[in-house]
């Protein structure tokens, strides 16, 4: 996944499997390697899959996955990417931090695919870099680790490092590679036996608009929003920003979505609380200030009125643990 070539053919890259990773990200990234290598008729790229003690991980689908070694007997990659997903923060501790700190000195490039990039923050390895996760978790990443410039995008790919958002982003990030590494003609042929739409770039937004013919000024409304969650901007801010006075931003999102700029800055703040009590094991005040509420007893109040059930009640019905 790195920028620049490595010295030595086939191209082999490091998958390390965090609990609870991404399987549809891991096998988005691999297949159109392996696709790649039957169509151009030789190896062009190797995988190494890696866990902490190399026994098989557990993916976020409940199914396990084998792996080749364990981090102690694991070899040294061009690449290494660190695959992770829902509760990022789960598994690392200064034992991790210190091995990915360890490959990024002997001069391994490092990615994160979906939450990986947690793993990498976690070490200061991303200081002052521009890295992609998957957009449900920007809010909480840009919160916790501010020095770095998390954006919403596809992929990423720097002379420092890589990353990709997730899902389907992996795909994109490695027809990226083939394309990088052995011409757009190969590229293609990957991406025909994918039936992958070629008209997806880098910095493509991770999600789609609301609705087709959507006005592109709500689209820079909700985009404000999305950037601050944890510190809500007034509705005339949004406004200010946009051109637009106070009635003439609501009519804009009751013309398109039926309901007002408050309304939906509410429920697009509680959804991202709803995932943050499902996904971390964050306490809930600490959820209640990242979603821009002043106490708890307010976010418990507009969560149980939108969601039906307070947020401990959610977190023991799908934890009980």
């Amino acid at each position: 996944m790195r920028l620049q070539p490595p010295d030595t053919a086939p191209e082999r890259i490091g998958f390390l499997l965090l609990p609870r990773f991404a399987m549809v990200a891991f096998f988005s990234a691999i297949e159109p390697l392996r696709i790649a290598n039957r169509i151009g008729g030789r190896t062009l790229f190797e995988w190494e899959l890696i866990s902490r003690d190399g026994k098989p991980v557990v993916a976020s689908n409940g199914m396990p996955l084998a792996t080749t070694c364990a981090l102690a007997e694991a070899p040294i990659t061009p690449s290494l990417a660190v695959c992770a997903s829902f509760e990022p923060e789960h598994g690392i501790d200064d034992e991790l931090t210190a091995w990915l700190r360890e490959r990024a000195a002997a001069g391994c490039v490092l990615g994160g695919m979906d939450t990986g990039c947690y793993a990498l923050a976690a070490a200061g390895l991303l200081d002052d870099q521009t890295v992609t996760l998957h957009w449900e978790s920007l809010p909480d990443f840009r919160a916790r680790f501010p020095r770095v410039d998390a954006v919403e995008s596809l992929f990423e790919v720097t002379p420092e490092g890589f990353s990709c958002a997730g899902g389907s982003a992996a795909i994109d990030m490695s027809l990226d590679l083939i394309r990088r590494r052995h011409g757009k003609a190969l590229a293609d042929r990957v991406r025909e036996q994918l039936i992958h739409d070629q008209g997806r770039q880098p910095a493509s937004r991770q999600r789609g608009s609301p609705g087709q013919d959507v006005d592109p000024l709500l689209n820079r409304a909700i985009a404000l929003m999305d950037a601050h969650l944890e510190a809500p901007l007034s509705i005339q801010s949004i406004a200010d920003e946009l051109g637009l006075g106070w009635r003439g931003l609501e009519r804009l999102f009751e013309r398109s979505l039926a309901c007002t700029p408050q309304r939906y800055y509410g429920e697009l703040r509680l959804a991202h609380a709803h995932r943050l009590l499902l996904e971390t094991r964050h306490p809930v005040i600490q959820i209640a200030l990242a979603c821009g509420f002043a106490s708890a007893s307010s976010f418990t109040r507009a969560f149980h009125r939108h969601h039906g059930v307070t947020p401990s009640q959610l977190r023991r019905r799908h934890r009980p643990d």
